[in-house]
């Protein structure tokens, strides 16, 4: 099955949104920015954890990913101003695009019980946000830790400044969203 990548789409996205948008300028239509990628590791006392999500996220978008700091001490949760939280991965160019291809395409048919992505994760500024239960549905990482298997934030960031113009966007893309 021959199919456009995200690449090419994000090229020739005027031509398809003109319509569906009045667009009169090909500067207009909405184009990909970034695509940042992130998961939480939570307690830093399971080093061996930590460095397995830092791995893994490595081998999901092929980039080293950067460590994420506390911003405030917060007592509940033994957390002090400075202490690292999360990695976070953030794509642009060639790398955002085929993630992208491999996320749609590979990635969330792979999910169980998937039946779409919901409309709703559409912000006010044009961004969307995928919530990923489990990172291996990706064919990159191995099934054999099936005890740490942690999720992902997803955040796809575009140019566009309106719901109906992203949600438009993303259909283009390939992006399977859920019917109304």
């Amino acid at each position: 099955m021959a199919y456009k990548t995200t690449q090419e789409l994000n090229k020739d996205s005027f031509k398809a949104l003109k319509e569906k948008l009045a667009l009169k300028n090909p500067m207009q239509a909405p184009k990909l920015v970034k695509v940042a990628v992130s998961s939480g590791f939570g307690s830093t006392k399971d080093q061996k954890k930590i460095g397995l999500i830092a791995d893994r996220l490595a081998k999901i978008t092929g980039q080293k990913p950067a460590t994420r700091a506390a911003k405030k001490a917060i007592a509940t949760f033994k957390t002090r101003t400075g202490d690292p939280l999360a990695y976070q991965v953030t794509l642009r160019g060639k790398q955002m695009h085929e993630f992208l291809d491999r996320l749609i395409h590979i990635a969330l048919p792979r999910t169980k019980d998937f039946r779409g992505l919901p409309r709703t994760a559409i912000d006010a500024m044009g961004n969307y946000t995928i919530g990923v239960k489990e990172h291996t549905i990706f064919p990159e990482t191995a099934d054999e830790d099936l005890k740490d298997v942690f999720g992902l934030g997803i955040t796809i960031v575009t140019t566009s400044r309106d719901k109906k113009a992203t949600e438009a966007f993303l259909e283009h893309l390939g992006l399977p969203l859920k019917r109304e």
